[in-house]
């Protein structure tokens, strides 16, 4: 069963969005994951937060970064081996590391916090994917093991993208 739409004045304070008072309800509450895909997925306000929730704690580092992560999230969602909604990629066991961690999963700093909410709605409404498509990132620092079975999308924020 469908959430149930939030007022606009509780998902605006939620979003932190300055701006949002201009725009209108179904803007908000009927964002596409992907405009240009042919079956839409509509995103709820529980996915909005679990992409923020995945920005937040997967790439704080930079803007840069942050919509990377988001777009991996989404690219995802529409990849038939993952989820189909971006709460199920977000929550499917430990393909992100601080979901197995045992850490609070409290979006505590109010300025991280706003950014990931603004990048999670921003990929949401279809700004541009800047990994080309992947699926798959890991810390530059780290070289797990399987990435090298995979194409490499490029270096974004500290992060390695593949697809």
């Amino acid at each position: 069963m469908p959430h149930p739409a939030k007022p606009l004045a509780a998902l605006c304070a939620f979003l932190a969005l300055a701006s949002c008072s201009q725009a209108t309800e179904p803007e908000l509450t009927r964002a596409r994951v992907n405009p240009s895909a042919e079956a839409a997925v509509m995103a709820s306000a529980a996915d909005r937060a679990c992409l923020a929730e995945a920005v937040y704690f997967e790439a704080a580092a930079t803007p840069e970064a942050q919509a990377a992560v988001a777009h991996v999230v989404l690219n995802r969602a529409e990849d038939s081996r993952f989820p189909k909604t971006v709460c199920g990629v977000v929550r499917d066991g430990c393909q992100f590391s601080y979901r197995c961690s045992g850490g609070s999963l409290a979006l505590k700093d109010p300025v991280k916090r706003t950014g990931a909410q603004r990048t999670a709605v921003a990929a949401l409404t279809g700004a541009p994917d800047p990994t080309g498509g992947a699926l798959f990132f890991h810390a530059a620092a780290i070289e797990p093991g399987w990435f090298a079975t995979l194409r490499r999308m490029g270096e974004i924020g500290g992060n390695v993208f593949y697809r």
